[in-house]
Parts: structure tokens; sequence; C-alpha cells
């Protein structure tokens, strides 16, 4: 349930940062600080695995909201979801330990957007997980990140992908929604 309470509370922020400062170009470095609290860990005593990716979330809303991005989806009947990321650990954050989750839009394909997401203590990172995010219609379909430059009204400066997080995307990607995937092991 903390993790709804801190949802809202990024979510209002950083629609007041937006509504004060006005949106942030895309390729900005959105910073939040956050606290290890007793919910987030696991049986060891260091934040549980899992939790990251819901953490890591806080900082897409904010980077979303803050870049404009959310309005236009919204104004756009778009929504975002996660096609896939991957995470790597360094080290671990421990009961109480503050930590800054830094979060950048790092690049994109023609069908997804791409995010770095890290988390950070005294300017040293301890874990960082990359998202594959597509854009989808609520009427249905995709939305192509041409498409969604022009609705934000501003241009495409993202720097081009790294040869290997293309190579990630093409290499983990599961069958589309209109092929068959049967669950079948070696």
């Amino acid at each position: 349930m903390n993790v709804w309470w801190r949802t809202l509370l990024t979510i209002w922020r950083a629609k007041v940062l937006l509504r004060r400062r006005g949106p942030i170009p895309p390729h900005s470095v959105g910073r939040l600080t956050l606290r290890t609290l007793p919910t987030d860990i696991d049986l060891l005593g260091h934040m549980n695995n899992g939790r990251y990716a819901s953490l890591f979330d806080l900082g897409r809303f904010d980077l979303l909201i803050r870049t404009g991005i959310w309005d236009a989806m919204n104004a756009q009947g778009w929504y975002a979801v996660v096609a896939s990321e991957t995470v790597t650990f360094r080290k671990s954050l421990p009961l109480w330990q503050r930590f800054t989750v830094e979060s950048r839009l790092y690049g994109h394909d023609d069908k997804a957007v791409y995010q770095i997401h890290r988390a950070v203590v005294d300017g040293e990172v301890y874990a960082e997980m990359i998202v594959r995010a597509r854009f989808l219609r609520r009427s249905g379909g995709v939305v192509n990140t041409d498409e969604l430059f022009r609705a934000l009204h501003r241009p495409d400066d993202l720097p081009p992908l790294p040869p290997w997080v293309s190579d990630w995307a093409r290499d983990s990607a599961l069958p589309s929604t209109k092929a068959p995937a049967p669950s079948e092991w070696d």
C-alpha cells in the first residue's frame, strides 16, 4: 500500500513542478529522493528485487508528467505499457537508506521508447533498469514514436539507442499478441 501513497505524492509533486516551471526537455534526468522502508525489504534485510521496479515506476511517472508526455498521452487517449525490462543490481539498499531514483528517456525505435532508471546513493549507482515502453491507444492499436513526437510538438532530439539495447529488445521479445505463444519446455 505504501507504493500507492508514494505514487500519489509523486504525481502531485510532478504536476506542481510542471505548473510552476513548465515542461522539461525529453532528454532531462528526473530525480526523486526516496528511502528504503520496512515494506520494501526482504528477509535478508535489503530492498526486495521486485520493489525496484515499483519504485522506478515513480521515476517514470515523474518524468512523463514533467516532460509533458503524460498530458499529451491523455489528450490523445493513449497510455503507456512496459513491454520489457532488464535490471542489474550492484549493491544492496539496506533499511532506511536514502537514495535517489534517476530517470531518463534513453532513446526510441519506431514502436517503443526506452528509459533508464537508476538507484543512486551519494552519486554511486546501486542498481540500473532499462525499460522498453510502448504507447497504445485506448481505442486499440499502437502509437508509433513519430506520432508521439508530433503530439508533443517537440523535435525528436533523443540520442540513438546503443546497439546492445536494440539487440536486447529484439532478442528478448515474445511473439506478438496476435501470434501463438504456447508454453512449451525443452
